[in-house]
């Protein structure tokens, strides 16, 4: 059954993925220009369900 993906918080997602904040934010700021596409904007708190499903996909993130 496909996970349904919801907004989440930068940090909710960093704790997920066992890493700091801060080093959750470089992640990030790797794949800024599919997450710009994503609708992420550069000082977004909040992520969308889209920019969390392409995030958990991309670096394997079990929620």
């Amino acid at each position: 059954m496909a996970t349904k993906y919801k907004s989440m918080y930068k940090y909710e997602l960093a704790d997920a993925a066992g890493v700091s904040p801060r080093t959750f934010t470089r992640w990030l700021n790797m794949h800024a220009v599919q997450l710009r596409k994503l609708g992420v904007t550069k000082n977004a708190h909040l992520l969308p369900p889209s920019a969390v499903k392409y995030l958990c996909e991309t670096f394997v993130i079990e929620l």
